[in-house]
């Protein structure tokens, strides 16, 4: 697919992402590409963030990109607080993570998944999805 330029409009990126379907499946893909062009800067990143206000998110799971279509997460646990940095905003901010977290999603064929994170993994998940929920830390 292609490499989509990072978009830095606070206005756009804070505005609430709809739900994906399986015409949004390009968009998946560019921001799959998008992540790994941006891979020494972004753990992780959200289809807003690339210009489509989708619930998508793709991050990495060691060296491995992983994508989840509308994500959602139903339970967490373990609340703490941490510094974040934002490919699309300046500098680092403080912010409310959960070590644990337990997410609902559709993988690329559209199945619906339920799986456990925790660690880095779970609070790079918790940052794309509040990109898609419009939340900027």
């Amino acid at each position: 697919m292609a490499v989509k330029k990072i978009i830095y409009d606070q206005v756009f990126l804070s505005q609430k992402s709809t739900l994906a379907n399986k015409e949004d499946l390009n968009t998946a893909l560019d921001l799959c590409d998008t992540l790994l062009a941006n891979r020494s800067k972004a753990a992780g990143l959200a289809a807003n963030m690339i210009g489509q206000s989708k619930r998508i998110i793709a991050f990495y799971i060691g060296s491995l990109p992983f994508m989840m279509i509308n994500p959602k997460i139903v339970r967490k646990s373990g609340k703490y607080m941490t510094e974040e940095g934002c490919l699309s905003l300046s500098g680092q901010r403080q912010t409310v993570r959960y070590k644990e977290i337990t997410v609902t999603y559709q993988n690329l064929d559209f199945k619906e998944v339920t799986q456990d994170f925790s660690e880095f993994i779970a609070e790079t998940i918790q940052h794309e999805v509040d990109h898609c929920d419009g939340i900027l830390i």
